[in-house]
């Protein structure tokens, strides 16, 4: 019998892979340092955050931590393999459908391990996009730092050296180190939340597929186990002769096409919202558009004019909004507007730092 233990000789892309192209080999799968030993797990999880900005530290953990989680989830596609190629040479010297049988659940058990292996590329992603909010984080600790040295420094002049006129240089610094330190946190607060949904979004996402064609398989398997005759036998009695090598092919196929046009718009498993669930959400959301935001990705950029000026947001240049925003935000500030003029409130003030 021709047994083979790949399920797509030719590979050719999935509908999956056509809409959301695999990503690159994980990092994960090359350059050990310790082999594929557990030792490198608890190595790489109690030095994780011996090192590095204290800032970064907690994040450092956790990223090294899911590489103990991909380099186990590959040892697990790496045993499937091994198990189908098993399972598959014990049935050969069985019964013919138990033989055949376990030749097709073979085949599918390795697929199955090729699943996980896709699955942790696609789980790099994630790991990944949270290793870039640790980057980050290890760049806004030296502003932190010095903010805080200068502080220290001007604390201990004036206790020592109060008319000292090096405080009021020290001052100065500190405005400056203020400013950078702001907006190094609003930088950091900004793309902690942007690259912490991105970051998740891989991981669900890489799961749901995941889950949904090893759940496909597993279908086609318990199929399979109906072309297996379990129906007892005296001593002496013959079994009838098995018909099923044509069906077990059939579902074999059935089971290839299946996983090819998989797409994650297809998906059968829905998550849906309770009732209060959804308007909390929904009313958040309408809360924070409400609200608006302050844009401060021009925050740092000098001003010419004393400390204490502002300039209304509304005139600088790269200023833009849409006028359903605006809208909203109008009906959401009503009690703010001012009354004698009937000119909208102000709602962006920018401070001007002399340097």
């Amino acid at each position: 019998m021709h047994r083979t233990y790949s399920m797509r000789q030719s590979r050719a892309p999935t509908a999956s892979q056509i809409e959301n192209p695999p990503p690159p080999p994980s990092s994960t799968k090359g350059g050990r340092l310790f082999g594929r030993a557990n030792f490198g797990h608890a190595f790489r999880k109690g030095t994780a955050g011996a090192f590095g900005p204290d800032l970064a530290k907690k994040l450092s953990q956790l990223v090294k931590m899911e590489k103990n989680v991909m380099r186990s989830m590959e040892l697990v596609g790496r045993e499937r393999m091994e198990v189908a190629q098993q399972l598959s040479l014990w049935g050969e010297g069985c019964d013919e459908d138990v033989s055949d049988v376990t030749d097709k659940l073979g085949v599918l058990i390795y697929e199955m391990g090729e699943l996980e292996d896709q699955f942790v590329d696609r789980y790099d992603q994630y790991r990944v996009t949270i290793k870039s909010i640790r980057n980050i984080e290890a760049s806004v600790q030296p502003s932190r730092d010095r903010k805080q040295k200068i502080t220290d420094q001007i604390a201990q002049l004036k206790y020592k050296e109060p008319n000292s006129p090096r405080i009021v240089v020290l001052e100065q610094e500190l405005v400056r180190a203020e400013a950078e330190s702001l907006v190094a946190e609003a930088q950091l607060s900004n793309i902690t939340r942007e690259k912490l949904k991105a970051a998740f979004t891989y991981q669900f996402d890489a799961i749901r597929e995941h889950s949904e064609k090893v759940a496909i398989i597993a279908g086609y398997g318990k199929h399979l186990l109906e072309l297996v005759d379990d129906t007892p036998v005296t001593p002496g009695e013959t079994r009838q002769a098995y018909d099923g090598y044509e069906a077990s092919k059939a579902i074999i196929q059935d089971c290839e096409d299946a996983l090819t046009n998989w797409v994650s718009s297809r998906a059968q498993v829905a998550s849906k919202l309770s009732t209060r669930s959804r308007n909390l959400s929904q009313r958040r959301k309408n809360a924070a558009k409400r609200e608006g935001g302050v844009d401060l990705a021009d925050q740092d950029k000098p001003m010419k004019d004393d400390r204490d000026s502002w300039v209304p947001a509304g005139q600088h240049g790269e200023y833009e909004q849409d006028e359903e925003d605006e809208e909203d935000e109008e009906e959401g500030e009503d009690e703010h507007r001012e009354g004698a003029n009937g000119e909208p409130p102000i709602k962006d003030v920018e401070v001007a730092h002399t340097y």
